[in-house]
């Protein structure tokens, strides 16, 4: 595992290096302006901080984080996370490593789920996290610290209702209340365990979830970490089977499909010395098929483990025990899908983004290119010529110069035009809308307690967002299409080599709201009527919401501004190419008019320029080419045909 991690790391190395390679050469060239070193710094970034996450789901009990521990720690040769009978992870914990951080456990308190802010909103907020020192040096310690995940503490009804946990109308809910008649909720909504596990210094982000009770009451699983997950491992026993609860959850917020692994644990439960083997490993395939039956996934996709035996069997280097305990199976099939399926979204993202980069500055190299061929034709079409024939190329140069500002006239209007549609952009987008439209919304909740009021002011939500980012759509194709004609304009008028300003799409966006939508909706929207404790869960849902959604829009407004940097700076810098080529032709040809230029020892000049320029051509080239080399052949292709 740590070998395919580093293997990736090194791949995604490896692009960043050629990354910036390209990023030096075509600042030394003068190829680049703001818009591309923007673009190019926003993919650096993105290699940098890339994760890749593994959520692991189950029912208390199923041996979880003992799973866990197997295939992550067992080289530590003791548990990391605690694992034991009965619930021992009771809030949502992450495993990461943060090299700006120190070794530690951050700790959101319960109390803040009776304020208006989601999980992810409190993780820009430091000073909010209870934070506990790791020392790495002493085991005993490290794992008293890691037992803080499953700290609880006994509260009244009316505090546990007022953070969404505790349903009056749940039958269940009463016997669980302790003698007082208080409830026992988690000590900590979220853990973040900031650990330096080479897995995790790779990028691995472990997730570990405090139960299916948590799916449906803790909206940041549901509408977040789950569904954003790269892998999820849902876990079942197999001395308990499928129950009811696990096949909703399976139902409405796992399901089938990539990176989605089903485990059947605790094998090591058939195992019977009055039984033969053969026998042992029938009932493990009939139970293996059944959980697939009711699942509905072929039996292969099933992987029976006993994790406690292969954490045993790793520590004790028992390689019979391990090799019982069936957890390679599971891990060949965690990693070969989950590194490559990553791999192949950055590339295909790098890849779309590089190869319109190359191809601008590859329209740049070829204007200079023809601006040099058409400067050394003019000044090889006046060996022998008079001065009264220098003096006409000067007069018509003169008048193509004038042509020339007369088109950046029209340009200035189409920029007037471009700043107008820009700003009914963001008007559309913006980051105002989308606050006040949350504020709305609470508005709304606040003067309706009741169910449909509540439920009818989130689907106004909805509406009002989708039909934002329509709107912004739009706009986005006006520009697009406004732009086209302008760059038309001057390729045909000036023989300006301009590819067509690329399209921007919103439609990852408004897949990203229609999958939040369907989660919500999957979790209130069939119920008629609700419960004033099941009203208090939909406005923590609609918190997460909310802070999804923003976090939607502040990246859709990111990219729209790179866009709009973007779609502008082909044509102004070949305009200042073409501007600046022309005053040189012009200096050029008047000098060799006044006698002070030997026109040999020019033409000579734009000979040694244009074999430079070809040299600069063929080391873009060759810098793409390793970009292209790293990335994957895909981009060689694609580049070569650019």
């Amino acid at each position: 595992m740590v070998r395919d991690f580093e293997q990736y790391s090194a791949w995604r190395q490896g692009v960043v290096t050629a990354l910036k390679n390209y990023q030096a050469w075509m600042a030394d060239a003068s190829l680049s302006d703001a818009a591309t070193e923007q673009r190019i710094v926003r993919n650096l970034a993105r290699l940098e901080d890339d994760k890749l996450s593994v959520a692991f789901v189950a029912e208390f009990s199923r041996g979880k984080s003992e799973l866990i521990n197997a295939i992550f720690f067992a080289e530590y040769g003791q548990r990391i996370l605690p694992s034991a009978a009965g619930r021992t992870t009771m809030c949502p914990t992450e495993l990461q490593w943060d090299a700006n951080l120190a070794p530690s456990i951050r700790l959101l308190p319960i109390e803040t789920r009776a304020d208006n802010l989601s999980t992810s909103d409190y993780r820009e907020q430091p000073g909010a996290w209870t934070v506990l020192p790791l020392n790495l040096d002493a085991g005993g310690e490290m794992q008293e610290a890691f037992k803080q995940v499953s700290k609880t503490r006994y509260v009244p009804v009316d505090e546990a209702r007022r953070y969404g946990l505790y349903d009056a109308d749940d039958p269940d809910m009463p016997v669980t209340l302790d003698e007082h008649g208080n409830v026992e909720i988690s000590l900590w909504r979220h853990a973040i365990i900031n650990f330096p596990h080479p897995l995790l210094k790779q990028g691995l982000v472990i997730l570990d979830t405090p139960g299916l009770n948590a799916i449906g009451t803790e909206p940041e699983l549901t509408l977040n970490l789950i569904p954003n997950a790269h892998a999820v491992l849902f876990i079942l026993a197999a001395d308990t089977g499928v129950t009811k609860s696990d096949i909703e959850v399976w139902r409405n917020h796992i399901g089938a499909g990539a990176g989605r692994l089903v485990v059947l644990n605790k094998i090591d439960s058939m195992w019977d010395e009055l039984r033969s083997e053969d026998d042992i490993n029938a009932e493990i395939e009939r139970q293996q098929a059944h959980v697939a039956h009711t699942l509905s996934l072929e039996p292969r996709a099933v992987f029976p483990v006993s994790a406690q035996k292969a954490l045993v069997g790793k520590i004790n280097h028992d390689v019979a025990l391990l090799a019982r305990s069936r957890l390679h199976a599971l891990e060949g099939a965690l990693f070969n899908q989950l590194i490559p399926a990553k791999k192949e979204i950055v590339r295909k993202q790098l890849a779309e983004e590089l190869q319109a980069l190359n191809a601008a500055q590859t329209g740049m190299l070829n204007t200079r290119a023809r601006g040099i061929v058409e400067q050394l034709h003019e000044l090889r079409s006046l060996r022998g010529k008079n001065q009264s024939v220098i003096a006409h190329m000067m007069r018509r140069i003169d008048v193509e110069k004038r042509e020339f500002d007369a088109s950046l006239f029209k340009l200035q209007a189409t920029r007037a035009v471009f700043t107008r549609l820009s700003t009914e952009l963001y008007t559309c987008m913006g980051m105002d809308i989308v606050r006040d439209d949350i504020e709305l919304v609470r508005e709304e909740m606040q003067r309706s307690r009741f169910f449909i009021g509540v439920r009818d002011a989130v689907r106004g939500y909805f509406e009002r967002t989708h039909a934002n980012l329509d709107a912004a759509e739009r706009k986005t194709i006006e520009i697009t299409e406004m732009m086209g004609v302008m760059y038309r304009r001057f390729s045909a008028e000036h023989g300006l080599t301009l590819a067509l300003p690329m399209p921007f799409s919103l439609e990852r966006y408004r897949a990203e709201l229609a999958s939040i939508e369907a989660i919500y909706s999957k979790t209130f929207g069939t119920a008629t009527l609700i419960t004033t404790s099941r009203v208090t869960l939909m406005e923590k849902f609609f918190d997460t919401i909310a802070s999804r959604v923003r976090g939607c829009f502040k990246s859709a407004n990111n990219d729209a501004e790179a866009w709009l940097k973007v779609i502008m700076g082909p044509l102004e810098a070949q305009i200042r190419q073409h501007k600046d080529q022309l005053k040189h032709r012009l200096a050029s040809i008047q000098r060799i008019h006044d006698a002070t230029d030997s026109l040999e020892q020019k033409i000579e000049a734009f000979e040694r320029n244009q074999r430079e320029l070809e040299e600069q051509k063929a080391r873009l080239n060759e810098l793409a080419g390793a970009i292209g080399a790293a990335i994957g052949a895909e981009f060689v292709a694609l580049d070569a045909a650019a």
